[in-house]
């Protein structure tokens, strides 16, 4: 395994330890979505089959896993991180040429996954059960908690570092093995996790990565008697799915999914901030975030001055090759992406919204033939308008003017979502009235919608999840544990 800068991709799935490739296997073949003319990598599409054996092995390496003491765990993730950070710009530029995120912002979330593996390293030093006293004599009472076995994660493109390691962190420290499926689009980031463990020298079996569709290699892990715990996170439709499957099993599950997360402005707001804070969550990684910005409800005394404002922010942010550090809006992830975002701006106009800034393909220098579009202000939305119901997942915002806080409140809790909120105040009554009042499982004064803090959990509300565990932070642990309540009474012998 490299130990310097270079992190070729494998190309291969990694089960009980080694690298291997299916036999005739069709192949995932990605491309650059700055560049589509340029592979940046290939890997096996994997059958069901592959999966099953990739359960088998972590099955088998469960017993001595869960055997190993926690702080060994942690001293493996702890070496793990030390990988990554030392390959953090080769890593970084394979974000940006495989899913096409900004450079500037994937170096932050190879940080993220960085710290994400020390925190738990150093949860694992002294995380464990509470110690109550018992109320009858010579009673000692004390909970314990023990893993749940083998533990499938199947995760999104979109952060394809950090989100599979912030599942795969708290599952390996409580001693589950872990059978990782990513995404089809960012399959070569993903792989550099499991690089990341095999060059800590991580027990053969502990930790599997598997290539593949999610009707064969998701459908296995979601349903296969082997695996006792599913993670997940991606589109509310796909999620409801897995959910339905491996809680018919019996599997404990969690689900995290989509968004269509609001921001309120209000009138004591400080408009510089507030532009800010809404290019930076619904711009900024173009959009690409289920903690993304897409509703804006600015009361009306400074609506006008906010849209200026907004207006001039949202003109001079770079559209570019992700691999230039000056980019802050890169390229969606694919064609389908791509259309997708186009046909939603062409919809909300045809709806009667009007496009009062951007939406178009655009082709910025050296990087003409990507699939680029510009960020998108949309004005006279009504509630109703697809724009300001479904998910888009793309660099489109629609702006809205309020009469009171009342009014706006109403508005940010009228979706079928409920993952991330955000209001701008100077007003102490409605910051610690909104935190109250907004149904959304993350709330934020004066920040953006994006962006969490890995000691803190992280879970939304609604259809965003399916409100089972949290992520991150210790609550991350609970999912991926059963506690035991022991009581012990010492007899004395006569």
């Amino acid at each position: 395994m490299p130990t310097d800068a270079s992190v070729p991709s494998h190309e291969a799935n990694y089960i009980d330890g080694a690298w291997t490739t299916p036999d005739d296997a069709e192949t995932i073949e990605r491309r650059s979505p700055a560049d589509p003319e340029t592979i940046v990598s290939e890997f096996p599409s994997s059958p069901r089959a592959v999966a099953q054996e990739a359960i088998d092995a972590a099955v088998r390496a469960q017993e001595e896993w869960e055997n190993t003491s926690p702080h060994t765990r942690g001293g493996y993730l702890r070496d793990a991180a030390e990988f990554v950070e030392d390959n953090r710009e080769a890593i970084g530029e394979l974000i940006a040429t495989e899913m096409g995120k900004p450079i500037s912002i994937a170096d932050g979330e190879i940080q993220r996954a960085i710290d994400l593996l020390n925190y738990y390293a150093e949860v694992a030093r002294d995380y464990g059960g509470d110690a109550p006293p018992s109320s009858a004599d010579n009673t000692r009472t004390y909970t314990t908690r023990e893993p749940l076995g083998t533990v499938g994660l199947i995760t999104p493109w979109n952060y394809p570092i950090a989100i599979p390691i912030w599942k795969l962190a708290p599952a390996l420290v409580a001693g589950n093995t872990v059978v990782l499926k990513p995404a089809s689009s960012s399959p070569a980031v993903a792989a550099t996790i499991a690089q990341a463990f095999d060059h800590a020298g991580l027990p053969d079996g502990v930790l599997n990565f598997v290539t593949g569709p999610g009707s064969e290699i998701g459908d296995e892990i979601t349903t296969n008697e082997d695996v006792d715990v599913v993670s997940f996170t991606g589109s509310t439709k796909a999620g409801m799915y897995v959910y339905e499957d491996a809680a018919v099993e019996g599997k404990r599950v969690q689900c995290e999914m989509g968004g269509k997360n609001p921001l309120i402005v209000d009138d004591t707001a400080d408009i510089e901030t507030a532009v800010e804070v809404t290019t930076g969550g619904a711009f900024a990684a173009t959009g690409q975030s289920c903690t993304a910005t897409s509703r804006v409800y600015v009361f009306e005394d400074v609506y006008d001055e906010y849209l200026d404002a907004l207006t001039e922010a949202t003109e001079e942010m770079v559209v570019g090759d992700p691999l230039d550090p000056a980019t802050e809006v890169g390229p969606k992830v694919d064609e389908d992406g791509f259309d997708e975002v186009r046909d939603y701006v062409e919809n909300a106009q045809n709806e009667g919204a009007t496009l009062h800034y951007g939406g178009q393909a655009v082709e910025p220098e050296g990087v003409e033939d990507g699939y680029f579009v510009e960020p998108a202000i949309f004005t006279d939305v009504d509630r109703d308008m697809r724009l300001m119901c479904e998910e888009i997942f793309g660099p489109v915002v629609g702006v809205t003017p309020v009469a009171d806080y009342d009014e706006a409140i109403e508005l940010a809790n009228d979706t079928n979502y409920g993952l991330s909120a955000s209001i701008c105040t100077n007003r102490l009554d409605h910051a610690e009235e909104f935190v109250g009042d907004i149904e959304a499982g993350v709330v934020k004064v004066n920040q953006t919608t994006t962006g969490i803090e890995f000691q803190l959990p992280f879970g939304g509300m609604k259809d965003s999840s399916t409100q089972t565990y949290k992520e991150q932070g210790r609550q991350a642990i609970d999912f991926f544990t059963h506690e035991k309540a022991v009581y012990v009474t010492h007899v004395a012998n006569d």
